[in-house]
């Protein structure tokens, strides 16, 4: 393990090299080589230096010198570098990572980029795909732990990249350069996850403009994460912007980087929606399968336990439960291109073929040499590539899986499963596919493919997870000035809106707000995403522009009005409450609001008046029924509060509810009652004796201006304590 004091010296170097503090860093940099005792570099450090100095000595002179910014960059660049390669050099020793590991093998029994993807290629001329796989797996670790690639290295893969292959088929199978070039593509990415490497950078641009749509979108994503994650060293490298600059201009940039964004937008719900399918829907569809072994734990359900055995007569089950509603939601939520399939999936990446890191980026193909060709799996595998019902990585553990039951089992899921597929093939067929949706699909089954290796790969706590990054590609300042299309914007932060990502909406709403000035939707949003994040003053100030544009907005108003009364502002809350009642005159929430507002201010006289209102315009339902018995209870008509708490317990009552019963009751020296209706609040919370104690002792304010001796709420609470203790003995 590294050191704490290396890892100290290593941080503070990078940070000196952000904020271009060169001076600081080289002497850091002299720190980390004396610490480490990796002498290799101490020349270059000492070159490095020597031209720094020359450089502020023509400076001081008062040269004017046209290339001192591109020198001064340069010499960031080595610095970063020198950095890199210090910190590798000295973790090559004793790094215990799989990637270290690696690095350690390939020092003694070396592989070649070159001779590696000469021989995979000379292997696919003779048809031997399974020699050429095996090689592909070594060029993908080779590529991965190289530190640097050598200028030969980076002609040889950008060769293979830039190759054009003839369609395989006509089915449009990918091809074996398909699959290299994908291999290659997400090898150079996990590479540069490890150390920044410019050619690396380099060759995934050069992929993202290939004319292979699998290699190109794989690319793409693999740019704009590397470009979030260095985008602070980028300054460093204007051969880099010039290249990025080049690769934004093209027409499709904005298009592809848009879908990118929304299905990463999508990427975030996955953990929420996979908790759900956990807590939410399995549960009670283990409770419409009479036939289910109530021996079998939640985890093992899977894929094919759920997804091919459901009954039909289920479906009338399902229209008529939350249940159904609950599907129908994850079923648009599908359509949307969300990813509800981890779930599923999540208990079946433990085969063998899981233990090689390669296999998380395969894409997956019927040809591949390690598939079977039993014609039941590959027909139906073949179809659900094409609609594009799961990502590849599921595909690799549904063929698995599949390859584990015994034959006749394997026979009957898919006689189960094949009129869905036949199905799904035929509504895929009779849809225009466009080349907006080929492009979606494959940019949301690679971000899967990606989620999935990052979540659940053996040693993926080896590696950063990108999903916990930030990762809002529209605000990198390098390709931020090529996607400034006010719609494509506006669209974003809607998304973000609609997926409850406020922050990141306010932070594009502010970037627009120069250029939408007067626009009262734009403040009512701005505030609202102010008032989701808390920030209820913000959030006023919004909305104040809104309403000089739009008074009578009732939607506005009613916010203005939520925002007062977090803030402790109940008579500005109040204010709003009356304008809103003369633009929607007994209005049931208005006149609640208005006697909220009042008890809030302690005004239990003018809080009664609209409460009782309330209660003659709407009797039956009872909605103000708990604010009457409690306004009652506080001004000391115990008798009109006792009324009340019986009517609501006798409907739907809550803990809160037995618990302010008990207090009425004790103010009229009820104790027997008071506790009996104490202890059914504690049995309301599951005997969670120190929650109600809790949400008890917030009352005894009011309880002794009642008239209750404080000294006497300890026995109160110490009896129904000791009640519930032995109940639990008992």
């Amino acid at each position: 393990m590294v050191s704490k004091a290396i890892q100290t010296i290593h941080k503070r170097t990078v940070q000196s090299l952000h904020k271009k503090e060169l001076m600081n860093a080289l002497n850091l940099l002299q720190q980390l080589i004396t610490e480490t005792k990796i002498n290799l570099f101490q020349d270059e450090l000492v070159e490095l230096e020597e031209t720094y100095k020359q450089l502020l000595h023509y400076y001081l002179a008062g040269s004017n010198d046209p290339m001192r910014q591109k020198i001064f960059s340069k010499l960031i660049a080595s610095g970063y570098e020198i950095t890199d390669k210090i910190i590798i050099k000295f973790a090559d020793g004793f790094a215990p990572s799989l990637y270290y590991a690696i690095r350690r093998t390939q020092a003694v029994h070396p592989e070649s980029i070159l001779k590696l993807t000469d021989s995979i290629l000379s292997a696919y001329d003779i048809q031997n795909v399974a020699h050429a796989e095996f090689l592909t797996k070594q060029l993908f670790k080779t590529i991965w732990t190289s530190a640097f690639l050598r200028e030969d290295e980076m002609n040889c893969l950008q060769d293979a990249l830039l190759y054009r292959e003839s369609p395989s088929d006509i089915t449009g199978k990918p091809g074996a350069m398909t699959i290299l070039n994908c291999q290659i593509v997400s090898a150079l990415y996990l590479s540069l996850h490890t150390n920044f490497d410019k050619r690396k950078l380099q060759l995934l641009i050069t992929a993202a403009n290939s004319d292979d749509d699998e290699v190109k979108i794989r690319a793409y994503i693999a740019t704009l994460i590397t470009l979030i994650v260095y985008k602070q060293r980028l300054d460093s490298y204007p051969e880099l912007k010039y290249r990025i600059d080049t690769f934004a201009e093209q027409a499709e940039f904005k298009k592809i980087v848009y879908f990118i964004i929304l299905r990463f937008i999508l990427a975030r719900e996955t953990e929420k929606i996979t908790l759900r399918m956990k807590e939410e829907i399995v549960p009670e569809m283990l409770k419409l399968r009479p036939k289910t072994d109530p021996q079998k734990s939640k985890k093992d359900i899977t894929f094919e336990s759920i997804d091919f055995e459901m009954n039909p007569e289920w479906m009338e089950k399902f229209e008529k439960s939350d249940l159904g509603k609950k599907l129908e939601e994850f079923g648009r939520l599908q359509e949307e291109g969300a990813d509800v399939m981890l779930f599923s999936f999540v208990h079946l990446k433990h085969f063998p073929f899981f233990e090689e890191i390669s296999h998380w980026f395969l894409p997956f193909h019927s040809g591949l040499s390690f598939l079977s060709d039993t014609n039941v799996i590959t027909s139906s595998l073949d179809i659900m590539t094409k609609v594009g019902l799961m990502c590849n990585s599921d595909l690799f553990s549904f063929y698995l899986s599949m390859m584990s039951f015994q034959d006749e089992g394997r026979q009957e899921v898919f006689q189960n499963f094949e009129s869905q597929l036949l199905e799904w093939q035929q509504q895929q067929n009779a849809n225009l596919v466009t080349n907006n949706d080929k492009t979606e699909k494959i940019i949301g089954h690679y971000i899967q493919d990606l989620y999935r290796f990052y979540k659940l790969y053996p040693r993926k706590n080896e590696f950063r997870d990108i999903f916990t990054l930030k990762l809002d590609f529209h605000n990198v300042p390098i390709i931020q000035r090529y996607f400034s299309d006010k719609n494509d914007l506006l669209n974003i932060a809607e998304y973000y809106l609609q997926k409850n990502y406020f922050k990141d909406a306010l932070t594009i709403y502010n970037r627009l707000s120069d250029s939408f000035e007067g626009d009262e939707m734009l403040f009512q949003k701005k505030g609202y995403c102010l008032q989701m994040t808390d920030d209820y003053a913000g959030a006023l100030d919004e909305y104040a522009k809104a309403e000089m544009i739009n008074p009578d907005s009732k939607w506005l108003v009613r916010r203005m009005a939520q925002c007062y009364r977090s803030l402790k502002k109940p008579a500005k809350a109040l204010d709003c409450y009356f304008h809103m009642e003369k633009l929607n005159k007994d209005n049931l929430s208005v006149l609640l609001n208005i006697g909220s507002c009042y008890l809030e201010m302690k005004n239990y006289t003018e809080a009664l008046k609209y409460y009782f209102k309330l209660d003659y315009l709407d009797n039956e339902n009872g909605k103000a029924w708990r604010p009457i018995a409690w306004c009652s209870f506080l001004m000391g008509k115990y008798e009109q509060a006792r009324n009340y708490y019986l009517k609501i317990l006798s409907s739907d009552p809550d803990y809160q509810d037995y618990t302010n019963a008990g207090h009425t009751e004790w103010a009229l020296q009820q104790h027997r009652t008071a506790f009996d209706y104490y202890l059914k609040s504690v049995q309301a919370l599951k005997n969670d004796y120190e929650t109600f104690r809790k949400e008890f002792t917030k009352d005894i304010p009011e309880l002794t201006a009642a008239g209750i001796p404080a000294d006497e709420i300890p026995f109160m609470l110490d009896k129904i304590n000791y009640s519930i203790r032995n109940q639990e003995l008992a």
